[in-house]
C-alpha cells in the first residue's frame, strides 16, 4: 500500500489483473467446436428463406380475402339456381350446368359476345392507333407547348368516369346538346331534336368516343417516355438513308418500343372488355338492351332481372373467354422475350 502526501491510499497492486465491469462476457463458441453459441435471453432470428414469404404475406391474404373468396363464392353461386324467390327464401337449390347449357344455347347472349368483342377491338384499335400518334406528337414539341398538352392529358385521364359520362350525355342531349347545334351550325338538316342515343350502335359509338378520349392520355405519355429513349442517332441515320417518317417509325420506333406496345395493348384490352361504367352509367344498356356488353349483361340480369345463378354464369364464362384470349397474347410476349 502506498501513502500519498496528502494521506490516501491506494489499494490496488500493480501486477493485480483488472477486474471486468459488468457481468462477465458468455463465451461466444461451444467449448471444443468452432461454432458460434447464439446469445442466451437474446431474440432468436428467423432462417433468411422465411422473410420474402412474411413480407408478400399480407397482400397474399388482402388479395386471398378480396379476390380470392369472392371468386369461388361466385363459381359456386352459377351452379346453384337462385331467382327472387329462392333468395327471399334463402333457399339454395342445386342446378347443375343449367345455367351454362341455358347461356350456351341462348343466342342473345351470343350476340352480346359478339358485340363484346367488336366494342374491345374498335377501342383499342383508336386507343392505340391515336395514343401513339400523340406521343410521337409530345415528343417533337417544344419545351411549353408539350407542357401545356401533358396537362391536358392528365386532366382528361384525371377526370371521373360518372362525371365524364354526364358530360357526355349533356354534349349529345337530344333537347339542348352540344352536338345537335354545332351540326345545325354547318348546314345539316334534321337536327332539331335530334335522339342520338335511339339506337345500340349510335349509343356504343358515343361511348366508344367517351372510352377513347379517357384511355388515349395513358398511352399518349408512355409513348413519349418510350421515345425518350430511343437514341438521336438513329433518327439522323434513318434520314441520311432518305427513310420518310412512316418509314421511321417502322424501321426505328416500332422495333424499339414493341415490348411497349404488346404490354399497352394487352392492358388496354382487359380494360375496355371489363368497360362496365361507361356503358351503364350512359344508358343501362339500352336501348331494349341493345348496347349491353357482358359485364352489363351480367350485371342486368342479376340485378334487374334477379337471376343471380344466371348472371353469376355469365360472369364466369366472361372470366373464361378473357383468360382464353389472353392466353394467345401471353404466348406472343413470351416469344417476344424468348427474342430478346
Amino acid at each position: 500500500m502506498t501513502v500519498h502526501s496528502q494521506g490516501a491510499a491506494t489499494s490496488a497492486p500493480q501486477d493485480a489483473p483488472p477486474k471486468s465491469a459488468g457481468r462477465p462476457k458468455a463465451p461466444t463458441t461451444a467449448p471444443g467446436s468452432s461454432h458460434p453459441v447464439p446469445p442466451r435471453g437474446g431474440r432468436k432470428s428467423l432462417p433468411s428463406g422465411w422473410l420474402p414469404y412474411l413480407l408478400i404475406g399480407p397482400a397474399i391474404l388482402s388479395l386471398a380475402v378480396l379476390l380470392l373468396y369472392p371468386l369461388i363464392k361466385n363459381v359456386i353461386l352459377s351452379f346453384q339456381d337462385i331467382n327472387k324467390v329462392e333468395f327471399i327464401q334463402r333457399k339454395y337449390p342445386f342446378a347443375g350446368f343449367d345455367n351454362y347449357t341455358e347461356l350456351l344455347g341462348d343466342s342473345t347472349f351470343w350476340t352480346v359476345v359478339v358485340r363484346s368483342f367488336a366494342f374491345t377491338l374498335a377501342n383499342v384499335a383508336l386507343i392505340m392507333a391515336l395514343g401513339s400518334l400523340i406521343g410521337i406528337l409530345l415528343n417533337r414539341l417544344g419545351k411549353w407547348m408539350r407542357l401545356v398538352l401533358s396537362m391536358a392529358l392528365v386532366m382528361a385521364w384525371a377526370m371521373p368516369i360518372v362525371a365524364s359520362v354526364q358530360v357526355f350525355q349533356w354534349l349529345f342531349d337530344e333537347q339542348f346538346g352540344v352536338m345537335n347545334w354545332v351540326m345545325r351550325t354547318v348546314g345539316f338538316s334534321g337536327y332539331d331534336r335530334h335522339n342520338w342515343f335511339e339506337t345500340g350502335l349510335s349509343t356504343l359509338t358515343i361511348v366508344t368516343i367517351l372510352v377513347v378520349w379517357g384511355s388515349i392520355p395513358f398511352v399518349a405519355l408512355n409513348m413519349y417516355a418510350g421515345l425518350t429513349t430511343v437514341g438521336g442517332e438513329l433518327y439522323e441515320a434513318a434520314r441520311m438513308d432518305g427513310a420518310n417518317g412512316w418509314q421511321t417509325f417502322w424501321k426505328i420506333v416500332f422495333p424499339n418500343l414493341k415490348p411497349f406496345f404488346l404490354i399497352t395493348t394487352f392492358l388496354e384490352v382487359i380494360w375496355v372488355f371489363k368497360a362496365f361504367t361507361q356503358v351503364y352509367a350512359m344508358k343501362k344498356g339500352g336501348p331494349d338492351r341493345a348496347s349491353e356488353i357482358l359485364p352489363v349483361f351480367a350485371y342486368v340480369e342479376g340485378q334487374s332481372q334477379a337471376h343471380y345463378g344466371l348472371a353469376a354464369a355469365i360472369s364466369v364464362l366472361t372470366i373464361v373467354i378473357l383468360v382464353i384470349v389472353m392466353s394467345f397474347y401471353f404466348r406472343l410476349i413470351l416469344k417476344q422475350e424468348e427474342e430478346q
